[in-house]
């Protein structure tokens, strides 16, 4: 059984870090390209920050140079560094892994990141 669980999130101020992670487990890990997308209230999920099996890394421009996106592989985990947040980054963040682009893949439950002070 497939499981990928998020945790980390919480309610910070604007400026503030907090860093995301999310433990898979029921996959072969190398072999997943990791995302991390967002839902905002009365918005569609958007993509804020993948990498592929091989290390290739891409980030949504209203995140680069603010997040960072990195995986253990020794410990089946993907994280996502966040600082410099803004009340615009206020969202559901999910998890998704998958083996590539056609499949739609494995999601997490989500965890709640809240900006504001």
């Amino acid at each position: 059984q497939v499981q990928l669980v998020e945790s980390g999130g919480g309610l910070v101020e604007p400026g503030g870090s907090l860093r995301l992670s999310c433990a898979a487990s029921g996959i072969t890990f190398t072999m997943y390209n990791l995302g991390w997308y967002r839902q905002a209230p009365g918005k569609q999920r958007e993509l804020v920050a993948a990498i592929t099996s091989g290390g290739n890394i891409i980030y949504a421009g209203s995140v680069k140079g603010r997040f960072t996106i990195s995986r253990d592989n020794a410990k089946n985990t993907v994280y996502l560094q966040m600082n410099s947040l803004k009340p615009e980054d206020t969202a559901v963040y999910y998890c998704n892994a998958r083996i590539n682009s056609v499949l739609p893949g494995y999601w997490g439950q989500g965890t709640q990141v809240t900006v504001s002070s």
